[in-house]
């Protein structure tokens, strides 16, 4: 495979470093940054300092017409072999946290975990689910991640967002929650999420969720370099049943391969490529089409420079 060269860094890579408090990396490698191990460098990434530094990025950013990314743990993603034209920034996953009775704030760029984390700690119970979820909080609630016994959409309260205008709050009812979906304001990130939970038994809080964790630990294929789930579960079947059902489970193509415990989870076998991965989802669809007549829609998103004939 040939990735055409990278042009030399524009001039708005130094404007917009100038216009940041926090760590600014040029021609950053993502590949160790995304849970498959794949993908070219970005033009910029970005570690603010805090999310009040967020607003004045996003508008150097936008006058300027450079695209921004937020990556949180690099679950969920596929970023192409010729990177990410523009700035990818990572949120601190350390922030001001509140507990208030039933509710707690944490930052958007801590993992999942710590939500159940701080809840066990708290006396809190209800979000079992998010024990074994990778990724982020703030990532987390932009696909309103989930699992068999629950998701995001059932514990947020309220999330807190940064727009190139501000700060700012938004109610629950507010972000259209959805299967695998939430409605953001457009160019806006999550900074913190406010849940609401409730006082309950911990230990079997506890117990349910090493249940739900030791679930996934034997029917997923976590311990290779993966994104998750590549595509949704169509209304009252499930994809993974549905690319098994056409013959492709651990089917291979160069170094990457629908796994042969979940269909549903594409593994890095090591050194693969976005091409790679991208060959096996576009197969993975017409065949499903053409055999058994359901389109099947991707959850994994796709990020960068991507060829014509790479996309899906």
């Amino acid at each position: 495979m040939t990735v055409e060269p990278r042009p030399p860094p524009a001039s708005w890579v130094r404007e917009v470093a100038a216009a940041i408090r926090g760590e600014c990396i040029p021609d950053a490698p993502m590949a160790p940054r995304t849970s498959i191990r794949v993908g070219g460098p970005a033009d910029l990434l970005v570690r603010p300092e805090d999310r009040s530094t967020l607003p004045g990025m996003l508008a150097a950013c936008a006058c300027r017409g450079v695209p921004v990314l937020f990556l949180g743990g690099g679950a969920n993603l596929l970023v192409a072999d010729a990177g990410i034209r523009g700035v990818v920034a990572r949120l601190p996953a350390e922030g001001d946290e509140e507990a208030d009775g039933d509710r707690l704030v944490l930052a958007a760029g801590a993992p999942v975990s710590r939500l159940a984390q701080r809840a066990l700690a708290s006396g809190l119970v209800g979000c079992e689910f998010a024990a074994g979820i990778p990724g982020t909080l703030g990532g987390a609630v932009a696909m309103n991640a989930g699992t068999r016994i629950g998701e995001m959409k059932d514990v947020v309260e309220r999330v807190e967002v940064a727009t190139s205008e501000g700060l700012r709050w938004i109610p629950a009812p507010e972000l259209g929650f959805a299967y695998r979906t939430c409605r953001l304001p457009p160019g806006a990130v999550v900074t913190r999420v406010g849940f609401r939970l409730r006082p309950g038994d911990v230990e079997r809080s506890r117990a349910a969720m090493e249940a739900d964790r030791e679930h996934r630990r034997r029917t997923q294929p976590l311990t290779w370099p993966t994104w998750g789930s590549t595509f949704r579960n169509p209304p009252g079947d499930h994809a993974g049943r549905l690319v098994e059902a056409v013959g492709l489970k651990g089917h291979r193509i160069g170094n990457a391969m629908w796994s042969d415990l979940h269909a549903n989870f594409v593994v890095n076998l090591g050194g693969a490529t976005a091409r790679d991965c991208l060959a096996l989802i576009r197969l993975a669809r017409e065949r499903v089409r053409e055999r058994i007549g359901v389109e099947l829609e991707l959850e994994v998103r796709l990020a960068g420079a991507f060829a014509a004939d790479e996309h899906p």
